[in-house]
């Protein structure tokens, strides 16, 4: 672009003045909320959507495909954005993510909904990376918290407008002739479009272009790796663990994995992700954790959503509103870290601090949360779990980023959020798996209880409730208790119908799924509670007070420094 549309470009001999990181963070903040609004939308609106489509138990194909493209690609943007600069990929990762949001509106299936949610996770991929990389270029580490209030304001403006706005358009049967849940997806591209072009304008930050082999066959093996592996904890309940499809799943990601360590090793320093960053024991074991963190969060962040819209009976808007005070919490406690770190420098014990309370929460909502729990108490432990979250979230990506030299800032965040994306990926292939899994037996235990309660008696031999058609699910169940197809099972396909049934009949499909999400948030609570372990294991390294483009501009005055003393002229021959 010419240099009147575009900021001018930025010494890298000092710092940034404050007005020039806002600027640039002015379009790293339009990518960010494109990213965090998404998440927070689909989240609020998939049961409807996937009612809609009729595919409740196929809800899991929708989000994991957008997890594993969007997880795939992290680190390759994060290594080619070091080679040739932040910018042209920044802005690839926001067109690819406008197109595939725009394709989800025409989706007539979960499986196709799956398609372009994949396809829109590859532009995801970039988004959340490259911008916290870009931070991480621009501000030290020392000084980075004095912006997170910026940056948070993104995610709770997003978590907050997300829910409201998922909840909202889910709930209109049709906005301008398109079915509301439509403009789920919709929504993204005029704010994409916006976010394409403030980024285009203000987002020029210097870059000395390196020419180096891009380790394509390190991007291949990786999703021959990885893909197998989270399709089968993904399938692996229905399909059976030991089935042959399961264990083709496992070899092929096995040998995939392999495959992408020795090509890695033969790459060097040209590798997607370098093999030497995993001999520094803070880069190696903080990626660890954030496999950790991210399947204990999206496991406890997936399961809340549904318990509110399909125990509690709550709208999407209203399931929305509900889930205030876990971003509430997490927001709170991420500025306080912010602000804590920027003072004294320390940060480890803060990760400490959010697993326990995440873990605390994992086991408060396994052993207290029933179906008829109290709406006021559930989210006492929707705080307890985001306060954890804000305290362990943020501190993560910036250890690892001080941990790691300048040079390898990209690839370093993007490879923290690609074993962050990793977890979450697994975790709610795993986590939805148990749920659907265990739900129609826990359904079935419910209602035979249930059935020896006069309440339930008098509402089978009442002829009105019989006769009601909104009941006709639990009649057909109740005539042919062992057959499929029967309500128990058709909830995993459509769980509406159970907000129209007869009190006393749809309190054992509340009590049932209630039951099977308390194993999700069980193996949330191991997940955590190895993650708090493992925190005390990770070396505190002191936080750097230079910028990344400080840093590499200062290596390489000291390079030439050191090529110019090394030089001596020659003699003039006589």
């Amino acid at each position: 672009m010419s240099g009147t549309s575009t900021a001018p470009p930025i010494s890298t001999s000092a710092g940034l003045s404050h007005r020039q990181i806002l600027t640039i963070l002015s379009g790293l903040m339009m990518g960010m909320f494109l990213a965090s609004l998404d998440q927070t939308i689909v989240s609020t609106a998939i049961r409807t959507i996937s009612d809609d489509l009729h595919g409740l138990s196929e809800q899991a194909w929708a989000t994991t495909a957008y997890l594993i493209t969007s997880t795939i690609s992290t680190p390759l943007y994060g290594k080619l954005s070091d080679l040739y600069g932040r910018k042209p990929f920044f802005l690839a990762a926001i067109t690819i993510f406008i197109t595939g949001s725009a394709a989800c509106t025409f989706s007539t299936s979960m499986i196709e909904l799956a398609a372009f949610r994949a396809f829109q996770g590859i532009g995801a991929g970039g988004l959340m990376s490259l911008a916290l990389a870009i931070i991480g270029d621009i501000v030290p580490p020392r000084e980075r918290a004095k912006y997170q209030g910026y940056i948070l304001a993104v995610f709770a403006t997003s978590s907050v407008l997300g829910p409201l706005v998922g909840g909202f358009l889910a709930g209109q049967n049709t906005i301008l002739g398109i079915a509301g849940w439509r403009w789920v997806f919709l929504v993204n591209v005029p704010i994409g479009v916006v976010a394409l072009f403030v980024v285009a304008k203000v987002l020029n930050v210097p870059h000395n272009r390196r020419e180096h082999r891009i380790d394509w066959w390190g991007a291949v093996t990786i999703a021959v790796g990885v893909v197998p592996l989270l399709l089968v904890a993904e399938q692996g309940q229905s399909w059976g663990w030991t089935s042959l499809r399961s264990l083709a799943c496992f070899a092929i990601g096995i040998i995939g994995v392999i495959a992408w360590i020795l090509i890695e090793r033969r790459m060097g320093d040209d590798a997607l992700i370098p093999m030497r960053l995993f001999g520094n024991k803070v880069f190696s074991r903080t990626s660890l954790l954030s496999v950790l963190v991210g399947a204990g969060m999206f496991g406890g962040m997936l399961m809340i959503p549904q318990y509110l819209q399909i125990v509690k009976g709550a709208s999407p808007t209203k399931s929305g509103l509900l889930m205030l005070p876990l971003m509430l919490g997490m927001m709170t406690a991420s500025i306080a870290t912010g602000q804590l770190i920027a003072r004294t420098g320390r940060y480890k014990i803060f990760p400490m601090i959010g697993t326990a309370l995440m873990t605390i929460a994992m086991v408060l909502f396994q052993l207290e949360v029933q179906w008829n729990t109290p709406l006021l108490e559930t989210m006492a432990y929707m705080l307890l779990l985001g306060v954890g979250l804000g305290f362990t979230m943020q501190t993560l990506t910036l250890a690892v980023q001080n941990a790691v030299p300048a040079r390898d800032m990209g690839v370093a965040t993007a490879s923290a959020t690609f074993f962050r994306q990793l977890g979450a990926t697994a975790g709610t292939a795993i986590f939805l798996s148990v749920l659907f899994s265990n739900v129609g037996s826990k359904i079935q235990s419910a209602f035979t209880s249930a059935a020896k309660t006069p309440a339930f008696q008098a509402a089978v031999h009442d002829p009105s409730v019989m006769a009601n058609p909104a009941n006709q699910p639990v009649v057909e169940m109740l005539k042919h208790p062992g057959a499929s197809g029967g309500g128990s099972t058709a909830v995993l396909n459509d769980s509406s119908f159970i907000q129209k049934l007869t009190g006393v009949f749809a309190d054992p499909f509340k009590q049932g799924f209630a039951d099977s999400m308390h194993t999700v948030f069980m193996l949330g609570g191991i997940v955590t509670a190895v993650a708090f372990v493992l925190v005390f294991f990770i070396k505190e390294v002191p936080l750097r007070k230079v910028s990344a483009m400080q840093a590499r501009a200062q290596d390489a005055a000291a390079k030439e420094e050191r090529v110019e003393a090394a030089w001596v002229p020659e003699e003039p021959s006589i």
